[in-house]
């Protein structure tokens, strides 16, 4: 059955995709079981569940027209099981070997000729615990959808209906004019920020291409960081991207780099999904650039620093200014995309330094085969020319920060993992 068309920035993430940048999104999932893991039947109930979701089933089809197009077709050749893999770990020659297992993991990229989803069964771990190792990519959904698509793997979990569309009303011709305007004039205006913003490529987190990667996990408790944010104002996200400034700041010199007087770019992808029945679409992002204050020691002025910074973003709404880049993407042509969008991509240290995404969960317990979810660590991938990437999760009672880094230039992420639990650790201590 044929699907629908993918939009131009879904073609994008397309286009960027090489060995050294693969563009799919990672999952690191944990559970607790409350007996011996029945490897088997959860390979059956997982191929059961992801055979029912029909995104999963299908793979990304050049079209003739519009030029450099595609859309989605299901794959003749379906068999859910062929995505679904078992690997046994065992502590014996690594002393993390979830994390050692799925560094080498998220390094292999996906097959665009299959539909562009992976998943492996991790057993062997100690205390009764197994993981889901889960890779979509970018072209298929944003992070928002990716919850959506996952969750349909997941006991008990109802996905929100796809709502019908919207009768639209009828429209004067001046009417549809004023929007075609109103479209090109923001287009320009974010092209105009974009040039404004870029700097030269000197960004002391570049990095050279890379196929390795390095995958860390912090885990801080939800309670501490809503400490902080009382004591202090703004929202658990403004007191998460302090804490990661603080982090990069410590990396920063822990590396023989220049920290003071020094500010590094993030790119906050920003979900501008509306209905309920999006859920399951493709990529649906605008996005803010945040200067982080890695120059600044202080925790609680590196927070206020952060504040000002987000509150003149969300003032200035995810349509504005040059972190809305993925809007501009958007509504160039799927051809252009195909020409130069990987070229392209060779300049994103000219705009950004690395990207901090967040994943939005629900708070309900959730679970597999009656095993409890414990742990979920996500990760974005690497833009080209980047040496670490950020995704975090608030689950429950945790916010979970995946940290995924270029494995030649940055080979001890445990550095970096270490200098976020320290810079939590130094913020909680001010508040």
């Amino acid at each position: 059955m044929a699907g629908s068309q993918l939009s131009a920035l879904d073609v994008a993430f397309l286009c960027l995709e090489s060995e050294t940048t693969p563009m799919h999104m990672g999952a690191v999932v944990t559970f607790t079981a409350r007996g011996p893991v029945d490897q088997a039947a959860l390979t059956v109930l997982l191929a059961q569940r992801a055979a029912r979701l029909p995104k999963l089933r299908q793979r990304a089809r050049a079209e003739l027209f519009p030029p450099g197009s595609a859309s989605w077709s299901d794959d003749p050749d379906f068999v859910a099981a062929d995505h679904i893999h078992h690997v046994v770990l065992s502590s014996l020659y690594e002393p993390d070997p979830l994390s050692a297992y799925a560094s080498r993991w998220i390094a292999e990229p996906l097959d665009t000729t299959r539909p562009l989803w992976d998943l492996t069964l991790v057993t062997g771990l100690p205390d009764g615990k197994f993981a889901l190792l889960l890779k979509l990519h970018h072209a298929l959904t944003d992070g928002a959808g990716a919850y959506a698509v996952a969750a349909g793997l997941l006991d008990g979990v109802k996905l929100p209906e796809r709502a019908p569309a919207p009768i639209p009303a009828p429209r004067s011709t001046l009417d549809t004019v004023k929007d075609a305007l109103g479209t090109v004039w923001g287009q320009a205006g974010i092209a105009s920020s974009l040039v404004r913003a870029a700097r030269p490529p000197l960004s002391p987190v570049s990095a050279p291409p890379s196929a390795e990667r390095r995958l860390g996990f912090v885990r801080l408790p939800l309670t501490e960081l809503r400490r902080v944010r009382r004591a202090h104002g703004g929202t658990t996200n403004d007191v998460v991207l302090a804490v990661l400034s603080g982090a990069l700041r410590e990396w920063l010199v822990n590396r023989g780099q220049r920290a003071d007087g020094r500010t590094l770019r993030a790119l906050i992808p920003v979900s501008v999904r509306g209905r309920a029945g999006e859920q399951l679409g493709g990529n649906k992002l605008s996005g803010y650039l945040c200067d982080l204050p890695v120059g600044e020691d202080d925790p609680v002025e590196r927070l206020r620093a952060v504040r000002r910074a987000m509150t003149r973003n969300k003032a200035a709404g995810p349509s504005r200014g040059a972190g809305a880049l993925p809007l501009l993407a958007d509504h160039v042509p799927p051809l252009l995309h195909r020409l130069g969008t990987r070229t392209a991509g060779q300049a994103a240290p000219m705009l950004f330094d690395l990207v901090i995404t967040t994943v939005p969960l629900p708070p309900a317990r959730l679970s597999l085969h009656g095993a409890r979810l414990a742990e979920i660590y996500p990760f974005v991938p690497l833009a080209p020319r980047h040496a670490v990437g950020i995704a975090v999760a608030t689950y429950r009672d945790s916010v979970h920060i995946g940290l995924q880094a270029n494995g030649a230039a940055v080979p001890d992420v445990g550095s970096l993992r270490d200098a976020v639990l320290k810079s939590a650790a130094r913020l909680l201590d001010a508040s």
